[in-house]
């Protein structure tokens, strides 16, 4: 069963495709220049020891958001 959830909400070793970006101006453009839009693959690669920020992996690269930023993007679980 396919989930719908924002990407703060991956664990470890998780996958989902965004779906989309929430949010507008400089943050939304900055997500966007990193990779994240729409269809876009996203691994959940680690979570720092108390939680923030995260590793993504994205297009090959590794990224790393905090769960405020994070919690902008809506992503299906794969």
């Amino acid at each position: 069963m396919k989930e719908h959830a924002t990407l703060d909400t991956l664990r470890p070793g998780q996958r989902a495709l965004v779906l989309s970006l929430e949010g507008a101006g400089a943050l939304r453009r900055r997500l966007r220049d990193l990779g994240l839009i729409e269809n876009t693959p996203v691994e959940c690669l680690g979570v720092s020891p108390l939680g923030d920020p995260a590793a993504y992996g994205i297009r090959g690269a590794v990224i790393a958001l905090r769960r405020e930023d994070s919690r902008r993007i809506r992503v299906r679980v794969i």
